[in-house]
C-alpha cells in the first residue's frame, strides 16, 4: 500500500476499543480510512454505529475484495485466529489487539506473513498506549539490548498500587478495580499472570528474535500476594510490581519469566501506579531508557491500532531482523540463579533445601519468611511454587547470571555483615 491508496476496513469486534476506533476515524479524515463492515455476534444489542453496517456474517469482510485491512478486536483467542490466518491468507493486512492468539502461534504467523506477503501489525495487544513493539524493531538491535523489563497489566498494578500504598487487604483492591474496570469479572488472566506472559512472549520475539511457548515461561500472578508482604516491602520503602522481564545474560543466553518483583526508589518502575504501565529499556551505550503510559482501555488502545492503521498507508511491517538472524542469536537459558524473598504458612509448604543460599529467614505465627538464592532450573521443577499458600517475590537485581556471578554476590553480602544460615542444616533443624 501507499499512502495515497485509500484503507478500507473490516472491523471485528464493536467493544469499547472498536466504537473509540471508529469515532477517531470520523474525526481523523487525513487517514484516508474508512470502516465499510463490522462484525459483531449480538444482532440485538444496541450501538452506537449506522445498522447498514453491521453484519454476524465474518465472511462478509473476509471475501470483500474491497477491504484490504481486517481489524480484530475480539476477545476469544480461537475466534481471533480463525480470522486472523484467513485474512493472511486472502492477502489482506491485518491488526490484532489479541495477545493471547498472537504469543500461541507466533511461528505460523511470521509463515503466513511471509508466503501471502501481507503485513500483520499488533502494538496494541503489548502495553496499549506504549509504543513497545515499534522501539525494539526500529531502535534496538539484540546486540545492544541488555534487557527489558516492564509492568504491562495494568490491571495487576492498580490492585498493587492499593496494597502498598493505601494498606488495602487483596480481596477489597480487586474489587475496587473491577467497579472500575480495570480488571474483568473473572480475572484470572490478569491476577494469575498469564496476560503478562502472553505479553512477555512477543516481547522476546521484537527484543532477541525468540520464538517461544507461554507455557515455556515461568510465571506467578500476584493472586497469592499476602499482607505481610506489602508490610515486608514498606518496611523497606519499595514497592510490589508484576513484572516481565528478558535479561541478556551472555552473547547468546537470555532469562526470561513473569513474577512479582519488589522494585527501590530508584527504579523507574517505583512510580508506575494504578492502571498505568511502564517499561525499562537497558542498553549497551544508552544505558536506561523509559517508556511510560496507559496499558488499557478504549482510547489508549485505539490509539495503537490508529498507528498501526496510519503506518499501513506507507506499506509498514515488521521486518524480524533479530529473528532471521537467530541461527547465530539468542537462546532462552534456565541456568541462571534468582534471589527471592518466599512467603509461606507453615514451613511444610516450601523446600528450604532447594535454596542454594539462606540470607534471612524468619518465622512468625501468623506468616514466615525466608530471603535465599534458588536456580532458575530447580524453581522450574519445585512444586512448592504453585502451593496458594506460598508467595514468591523477586528481590531488587535479583537475577543472578551465573555461578560466578553468585560468588561475587555471597562474598559482598559477606563483607556486608550477612551470615548465611546452611539450607539443608535449617530445613533439618526446624523439622527436628
Amino acid at each position: 500500500m501507499s499512502k495515497t491508496n485509500k484503507l478500507t476496513i473490516g472491523l471485528f469486534g464493536f467493544g469499547v476499543v472498536g466504537e473509540g476506533i471508529y469515532q477517531v476515524l470520523q474525526q481523523t479524515p487525513s487517514l484516508n480510512a474508512t470502516i465499510k463492515k463490522v462484525c459483531i455476534k449480538d444482532p440485538l444489542k444496541k450501538r452506537s454505529i449506522p445498522d447498514e453496517l453491521l453484519t454476524t456474517d465474518p465472511m462478509l469482510i473476509l471475501n470483500d475484495p474491497e477491504i484490504n485491512i481486517v481489524v480484530e478486536l475480539i476477545n476469544h483467542a480461537s475466534d481471533a485466529y480463525a480470522i486472523v490466518t484467513t485474512a493472511l491468507r486472502k492477502k489482506k493486512a491485518v491488526l490484532s489487539a489479541n495477545k493471547a492468539m498472537i504469543a500461541e502461534h507466533l511461528g505460523e504467523l511470521l509463515q503466513l506473513q511471509k508466503l501471502y506477503d501481507v503485513p500483520l501489525l499488533y502494538e496494541a495487544a503489548v502495553c496499549g498506549s506504549i509504543p513497545i513493539i515499534r522501539n525494539l524493531e526500529e531502535y534496538y538491535d539484540n546486540d545492544l539490548l541488555q534487557g527489558v523489563c516492564g509492568i504491562v497489566n495494568g490491571s495487576t498494578n492498580y490492585i498493587l498500587t492499593k496494597l502498598i500504598d493505601e494498606k488495602m487487604e487483596y480481596k477489597t483492591a480487586l474489587l475496587q478495580a473491577q467497579a472500575n474496570g480495570f480488571a474483568e469479572t473473572d480475572p484470572t488472566l490478569d491476577v494469575k499472570g498469564f496476560d503478562a506472559v502472553n505479553k512477555l512472549t512477543i516481547l522476546l520475539l521484537h527484543s532477541y528474535g525468540i520464538i517461544t511457548s507461554p507455557l515455556k515461561l515461568l510465571h506467578a500472578g500476584i493472586d497469592r500476594i499476602h499482607a505481610h508482604d506489602a508490610l515486608f516491602a514498606a518496611s523497606k520503602n519499595w514497592q510490589i510490581k508484576l513484572t516481565a522481564q528478558a535479561k541478556k545474560l551472555s552473547e547468546s543466553k537470555v532469562a526470561a519469566f513473569v513474577l512479582p518483583q519488589f522494585v527501590t526508589q530508584e527504579s523507574q518502575l517505583f512510580g508506575v501506579r494504578n492502571e498505568y504501565n511502564g517499561v525499562v529499556l537497558q542498553s549497551s551505550f544508552a544505558d536506561k531508557q523509559f517508556l511510560y503510559g496507559k496499558g488499557a482501555g478504549r482510547y489508549p488502545t485505539a490509539s495503537a491500532v490508529l498507528s498501526d492503521i496510519s503506518a499501513l498507508r506507507f506499506d509498514y511491517r515488521y521486518e524480524y531482523r533479530k529473528y532471521h538472524r537467530a541461527v547465530t542469536g539468542s537462546v532462552l537459558c534456565n541456568d541462571y540463579f534468582l534471589c527471592l524473598y518466599v512467603s509461606f504458612d507453615a514451613i511444610s509448604d516450601i523446600a528450604l533445601q532447594d535454596f542454594e543460599l539462606i540470607e534471612e529467614f524468619r518465622t512468625h505465627p501468623e506468616r514466615s519468611y525466608v530471603v535465599g538464592i534458588i536456580s532458575y532450573a530447580k524453581l522450574l521443577r519445585s512444586t512448592w511454587v504453585a502451593l496458594p499458600t506460598v508467595s514468591i517475590i523477586v528481590c531488587p537485581d535479583g537475577v543472578i547470571e551465573n555461578m560466578e556471578a553468585l560468588s561475587l554476590k555471597k562474598k559482598s553480602l559477606e563483607l556486608a555483615g550477612v551470615k548465611f544460615k546452611e539450607p539443608v542444616k535449617e530445613a533439618i533443624d526446624l523439622i527436628e
